[in-house]
């Protein structure tokens, strides 16, 4: 996608969230030996501004910082396809009608639009983050025993962000600390999306 359009003012910058840093995330984007800005976000600060439940997800900031389009979500091929349900054709589509068009595009949301689709944040929510937060330090101070009833309790208080639980699980034993794991956690929802995804581009 990055090279089809960034002749066209069109750029990534790409957050991997990864509590391990370059540890974790590190030998992957090497892997991927991307062409774009790939940036790895130790304290999940991007996933708590921008209220991200899940990724692959994606927000479009126009060349004035301008949010046109809040966070969706963002597949570029189907692979997952039976997990979500979603096609990743229709995103790509109106990703480079913007591209190509700006604000003309019928993708693009006016600031009226924008306003309806950023709802209050859920109270409880911002408890969660605060939980996640604290957890988090815990866990960087050496003390990941102390850091796991927090984890938890970010997870009772948000059960839709499922970053809160993938990173929670991936720094100790899931089954023996938290009694589940990704894999179960999707197989009880029988074929429901792994998380409730963000609407799909708005035709005007």
């Amino acid at each position: 996608m990055y090279s089809e359009l960034k002749s066209q003012n069109f750029e990534i910058i790409s957050v991997a969230q990864d509590t391990g840093g370059v540890k974790d995330a590190g030998q992957w984007i090497e892997a991927a030996k991307p062409e774009y800005t790939v940036l790895i976000d130790t304290q999940h600060l991007v996933t708590r501004l921008y209220d991200m439940v899940n990724v692959p997800t994606a927000v479009w900031i126009n060349e004035q910082g301008r949010i046109v389009r809040p966070n969706e979500v963002a597949y570029v091929d189907n692979r997952f396809k039976p997990l979500h349900r979603l096609e990743a054709e229709e995103y790509l589509a109106a990703l480079r009608d913007w591209v190509a068009k700006g604000e003309k595009s019928t993708f693009a949301l006016s600031e009226s639009e924008l306003k309806q689709r950023l709802a209050p944040q859920n109270p409880d929510w911002a408890l969660a983050a605060a939980e996640f937060g604290l957890a988090e330090y815990l866990y960087r101070q050496g003390q990941s025993a102390a850091s796991i009833k927090h984890y938890k309790e970010a997870q009772r208080l948000n059960p839709e962000n499922w970053n809160y639980k993938r990173q929670a699980w991936a720094l100790t034993d899931a089954e023996r600390e938290y009694g589940t794991n990704f894999t179960k956690e999707v197989q009880k929802l029988n074929g429901k999306p792994y998380y409730a995804p963000r609407r799909l581009p708005d035709k005007k």
